[in-house]
């Protein structure tokens, strides 16, 4: 079976196919159609209305079974804050060093039992027939008070769990505990139910 995914984020694509693929899914990137898949503004209030947003936008372009994902950091001592705006969290999008720099500003001060925060991940498939797929994964942790590793993307650096910093760990100790892995792991096995079927 063959799964569109919407996203120019060429580590996501990564991460989904390092779990898809050993069910037989090819997960096909943006960069592999003859035309760009339309911009999708992000209005959603929430991480699975977002990605229901992206999947049905690349579905209708494409005629495609498209999977999308939207994920973000929820820190408590924020109210929830970045959230849904994780990615945009200091004004450009994508900017992850200002993303973090600003974060660390925010929690200036904080001591280590004031700084959880947990990463989710929302994930949507949506089919040409209109059926539809959703999953979610949670990854509990902290934020650290400086950036460790090259690893990972986004607010890696600073997530600190049981297993060590996002930003520390190889790409398979990661998918084993992050919230994309765990989202993954329900999305792959409710998609191999419908494949059986």
């Amino acid at each position: 079976m063959k799964l569109l995914l919407a996203t120019k984020n060429q580590k996501k694509l990564a991460e989904m196919r390092r779990i898809l693929e050993p069910l037989g899914v090819e997960v096909l990137s943006e960069a592999q159609l003859e035309t760009p898949l339309p911009e999708v503004e992000e209005t959603g209030t929430t991480f699975l209305e977002n990605a229901r947003l992206k999947a049905q936008s690349a579905c209708q372009a494409t005629g495609m079974a498209a999977v999308a994902d939207d994920s973000g950091l929820c820190v408590d001592a924020l109210n929830g804050a970045p959230g849904v705006y994780s990615a945009r969290y200091a004004g450009g999008h994508g900017d992850d060093k200002a993303n973090n720099d600003k974060l660390l500003k925010e929690l200036e001060g904080l001591p280590m039992e004031k700084r959880t925060a947990r990463f989710v991940c929302s994930i949507c498939c949506v089919f040409p027939d209109g059926d539809e797929i959703t999953a979610m994964g949670e990854c509990h942790g902290h934020i650290g008070f400086a950036p460790e590793g090259d690893g990972g993307f986004g607010y890696d650096p600073l997530f600190l769990t049981e297993k060590g910093c996002f930003g520390r760990l190889s790409p398979a100790e990661k998918d084993a505990v992050s919230h994309r892995g765990a989202a993954l792991r329900q999305f792959a096995e409710a998609l191999k139910a419908r494949l059986d079927k």
